[in-house]
């Protein structure tokens, strides 16, 4: 018959083992940080005994080394631990633990993203699953999908984004926005700065400016109220392209200033009296304000056929080609 320790005795030996971990150096090393002893010492002893104690204690550990400052690097040395060599169930339940109230998240979060970024694509699959299900906090499953979408390759995130729609697919007890939320924050973090709609939102302003009215005296309401909305009109677009060059943005600026360059052209022929008057009374003479106009129109017009070209390459991308550098495969048991 064998009797089981009390949870004190557990306790106590938690904390021996914490202060084996601040004092003690490799086998046959030097007491007292194992100073000129090959490896690390710390790290050694944190990960084996990780590897094999219950997660009760593993919690009971962390907790612990945490109350001394000193013990920082050894609690990363465990939560690493437990992230890459801990099954993935123990990997969420460890996270739900580590972020109970009151507890702070960043313990949760450190492992989050060592085992999101260490462990192949099927675990990270499972851990991503596990963690945005009960009991985890929604906190959990968004810290996984930036992990993912942050530190993983393309082509692993083509693979998650797969496996997690055939998995909810499959379960139907699946959480449903897990993959569309990892391939949105994938397509945000993935995708570079896109610099032609900012170089079209920087020639929309010049023309918003040129088109200010800046002669308001003798001048009738209705002709300063309709060169200050042609102004504000070209600086929103500017401020529209410079947050997000989108489609309809971009055709908004490259049809505005098209308008305005021609009403300019034909200013004084067909355009009535009062549109004559509003492009007299802007920064910029009609000539100069023309030409403005022409170059904001034709940059939105660039940047536009460049976006519907990247669009169009991202829907239909090519196929990968097999052959040493991809992914190797485990053939089947004979």
């Amino acid at each position: 018959m064998t009797t089981r320790s009390s949870p004190s005795q557990s306790n106590q030996a938690v904390i021996e083992f914490t202060d084996e971990i601040h004092w003690s150096g490799p086998p046959g090393g030097m007491v007292g940080g194992g100073e000129g002893a090959a490896g690390d010492p710390v790290g050694g002893l944190v990960r084996a005994a990780v590897d094999d104690r219950p997660l009760e204690e593993i919690l009971r550990l962390v907790i612990l080394l945490e109350e001394s400052p000193e013990h920082a690097e050894a609690v990363r040395h465990a939560l690493r631990a437990v992230a890459l060599n801990r099954p993935v169930e123990d990997v969420a339940r460890l996270v739900a633990e580590l972020t109970r109230p009151p507890r702070p998240a960043d313990s949760a979060d450190d492992t989050i993203r060592a085992a999101v970024g260490g462990r192949c694509v099927e675990d990270v699959t499972r851990l991503v699953a596990l963690l945005h299900r009960p009991p985890q906090l929604p906190h959990c499953g968004r810290a996984a999908i930036r992990a993912a979408a942050a530190g993983r390759t393309v082509e692993d995130l083509v693979e998650l984004i797969g496996r997690l729609a055939q998995e909810r697919h499959d379960e139907p007890g699946a959480t449903p926005g897990a993959a569309a939320e990892l391939e949105a924050v994938g397509e945000r973090a993935g995708r570079p700065a896109f610099w032609p709609g900012w170089i079209a939102a920087a020639a929309l302003a010049v023309c918003g400016v040129a088109y200010f009215p800046l002669r308001w005296q003798g001048v009738p309401l209705f002709v300063c109220f309709l060169a200050l909305t042609v102004s504000g009109l070209c600086g929103l677009l500017a401020l529209l392209l410079a947050l997000r060059a989108g489609v309809v943005a971009l055709v908004a600026g490259a049809v505005v200033p098209a308008v305005l360059a021609g009403v300019g052209y034909v200013e004084g022929r067909f355009v009535p009296a009062q549109v004559s008057r509003a492009l007299a009374i802007t920064v910029a003479p009609p000539l100069s304000a023309g030409l403005t106009a022409v170059c904001a129109s034709l940059a939105s017009l660039a940047a536009l056929s460049l976006l519907l070209m990247v669009q169009a390459a991202e829907r239909h991308p090519p196929p990968r080609p097999t052959g040493l550098g991809s992914r190797t495969v485990n053939p089947p048991a004979p």
